[in-house]
């Protein structure tokens, strides 16, 4: 029994007899209004985002990426990776286009546009009435993205994606990742406290094969939280008025190789008659602050770390090239009030 369990008992035993009777209504009346207390915070979220079609929310996405690359090999290897080093920022505008309900959660449709993506430099003033047309880095200034997250949280029909940069292909996968993290939760919610675990086949091209991503996410605790607002100046702060609360939830993720390393090809390898032999290893951790009133992610951080050590030859063993490849990044997603750029 806990110490105020005790106490309490302890008071109530004292009590004198002849104040019993009328004393024991008011006792069950106090266990009564802590169970209920107890039931209340112990009820289980889904922390879905409730949205309506026709709204707009705007994300800034920050990464980081550093790629190291060692090869060894007496011939060209057009396969092999290169060494990347990337800093970019980049504001995300996106518009519900439809949402549909199936089996209790949200199939959403929606359409995204970055308004601004600046690589190798920290996040400028927003540019100008007279300079709105220019598309920054050669890109399209009207390039979107169109995609829909089914209710089983799969982001399927992506359309205009290849059309993006490099660097807004990785800003739009790292957010997507964030948003649509509340769809796996359990069927029936979750709750401070709880843990599940998940899997997910890594869809990344690569010369290992059958690799998965081993999750474990953990329901720490509700917080105040805010969401951020973006200067005329390109600084961040926090947005003001009065704290949300949110559900801070910790995510690990193991990546995981169910091929051989004496024999690694994927079917696309065999396809060029090609053979790999290595193995592969990742790590990540990711916090995630879910607010609890509109389930929209008001920030999410990602720490990874990724190892590759391949061999690629012809089927015949000739041919050879080894490679090794040590890779970091750090990912940050923050909901944004009042970010159009363009604003005065």
């Amino acid at each position: 029994m806990c110490d105020g369990a005790k106490a309490f008992w302890v008071a109530v035993t004292k009590i004198p007899s002849s104040n019993m009777t009328r004393t024991v209504p008011w006792i069950a009346a106090i266990f009564f209004l802590a169970l209920t207390a107890a039931a209340a915070g112990e009820k289980r979220a889904s922390l879905l985002p409730k949205l309506q079609a026709g709204q707009r929310i705007t994300y800034l996405i920050r990464f980081r990426v550093d790629k190291s690359v060692k090869t060894e090999s007496n011939v060209t290897a057009p396969l092999a990776p290169t060494a990347a080093q990337l800093d970019a920022h980049g504001l995300f505008q996106m518009d519900v286009l439809d949402i549909q309900q199936a089996n209790g959660k949200a199939a959403i449709h929606a359409r995204g546009q970055f308004r601004m993506l600046d690589s190798d430099s920290p996040l400028k003033k927003p540019v100008k009435k007279d300079d709105r047309r220019q598309p920054p880095r050669g890109q399209p200034a009207e390039a979107s993205i169109e995609f829909t997250i089914s209710p089983d949280g799969l982001v399927r029909q992506v359309t205009g994606l290849d059309a993006l940069s490099p660097e807004h292909q990785q800003a739009w996968q790292e957010w997507v990742a964030r948003f649509a993290f509340a769809w796996t939760f359990p069927p029936e919610g979750a709750r401070v406290g709880d843990k599940w675990k998940s899997e997910q086949a890594e869809d990344a091209a690569s010369p290992i094969a059958s690799l998965t991503w081993e999750r474990e996410s953990q329901y720490v605790k509700n917080e105040p939280c805010r969401a951020s607002q973006l200067s005329n100046t390109g600084e961040i702060s926090t947005a003001a008025g009065a704290p949300d609360t949110c559900a801070v939830l910790l995510t690990t993720a193991t990546l995981k190789q169910n091929s051989s390393s004496k024999d690694a090809t994927p079917e696309d390898f065999k396809l060029h008659d090609l053979k790999t032999t290595g193995t592969a290893q990742g790590t990540n951790e990711t916090f995630t602050y879910i607010s609890v009133q509109t389930g929209l992610v008001v920030r999410a951080t990602e720490e990874a770390t990724q190892r590759m050590d391949v061999t690629v030859a012809k089927a015949d063993g000739s041919n050879r090239v080894h490679y090794k490849v040590d890779a970091k990044s750090h990912a940050e997603v923050l909901l944004v009030t009042d970010a159009s750029p363009n604003r005065p």
